[in-house]
């Protein structure tokens, strides 16, 4: 019988911002980039826990991990001194992903100062590269750049995980990084960015995913499943998650709500109870680990008290 879930949720990925007193050059009033879901112009506002505890409404969002958004380059630890002030101050994030930009001279030494910090766990760099998969063999990502690698490397001895956003066509370089690096692990964001939903384009897509799958130190979120000018439904959406969980399995996804951004496609509740839809039908340790066990293994959150009222048979195979 199908049981959706109900229990606690850890968010494994979200953003806070305040652009009226930081600098996030995306979401300056006069910026309009090429944004995947079109006019962006929605979220260049304050987001903070309040609001993000209200867009959540009654699913039982316990902890959540933040992830950088794109703050001025030039200052990284500044926002992850920005976020531990926002923790200390609302209890959450209780994990922290940073800004480090691998290709910059002084990268390694970025690492190991976010390092220091109580709840960092992860950085992010968005590689660029190739922006269609026609472009692919002729365009090379910074996944391939030496010094980027290098910066890289450098993860696995400060004991940091790293989070890659890039489309799918651009996967066979994420596969050499988890080759190459199996100390390292590697944290694939928004499903690897399913956009074209086209016979053709979820095809590429799958065979992509399914190539990365076979690397064991790959995890992925699922997340980001908005398309431009069109509502969040779970109709559109429930062949992707169940292929991503076919091919990764219960113990390396991930479910996140990808708030405020993806807001701009649908409600916090359009998206989780889409989720708890689509994987209803599971057992139910199976949706613990997607919804809450998997993002508190991978990102070390803290407990917290809601956790001794999980059934001990769920604490005893997360």
């Amino acid at each position: 019988m199908a049981e959706r879930w109900n229990g606690p949720i850890i968010d494994a990925h979200h953003h806070f911002w305040d652009p009226t007193i930081n600098d996030h050059p995306w979401l300056a009033p006069e910026a309009n980039i090429a944004f995947r879901y079109g006019d962006y112009s929605a979220i260049k506002r304050r987001y903070f826990p309040e609001d993000y505890f209200a867009d959540a409404g009654e699913h039982r969002v316990v902890q959540t991990v933040y992830v950088e958004t794109e703050w001025n380059p030039q200052d990284p630890i500044g926002e992850t001194r920005f976020i531990e002030q926002l923790a200390a101050r609302y209890g959450v994030p209780n994990a922290i992903v940073a800004q480090a930009w691998l290709d910059h001279p002084d990268a390694i030494a970025v690492l190991a100062e976010q390092a220091t910090y109580k709840c960092v766990r992860s950085v992010r760099h968005k590689p660029g590269g190739p922006t269609s998969p026609e472009q692919f063999g002729r365009v090379r990502s910074l996944m391939s750049d030496e010094h980027w690698r290098r910066s890289y490397a450098a993860l696995e001895g400060l004991g940091l995980h790293f989070d890659l956003q890039t489309p799918w066509w651009n996967l066979p370089e994420a596969e050499r990084l988890a080759r190459d690096f199996p100390g390292i692990t590697l944290i694939l964001n928004h499903a690897g960015l399913p956009n074209d939903r086209s016979a053709e384009g979820l095809a590429g897509w799958r065979a992509a995913m399914a190539r990365l799958a076979q690397w064991p130190n790959v995890q992925v979120k699922i997340s980001g499943l908005g398309q431009a000018g069109r509502a969040w439904r779970t109709i559109d959406n429930a062949w992707i998650v169940r292929e991503i969980i076919a091919m990764f399995g219960t113990r390396r996804a991930m479910f996140a709500s990808n708030f405020p951004v993806d807001s701009l496609c649908g409600s916090f509740d359009d998206i989780y109870s889409g989720f708890k839809s689509i994987v209803a039908d599971l057992p139910v340790a199976d949706q613990e680990r997607l919804f809450y066990s998997n993002a508190q293994r991978i990102y070390r959150c803290e407990p917290c008290a809601i956790d001794r009222a999980l059934p001990e048979s769920l604490r005893s195979e997360a």
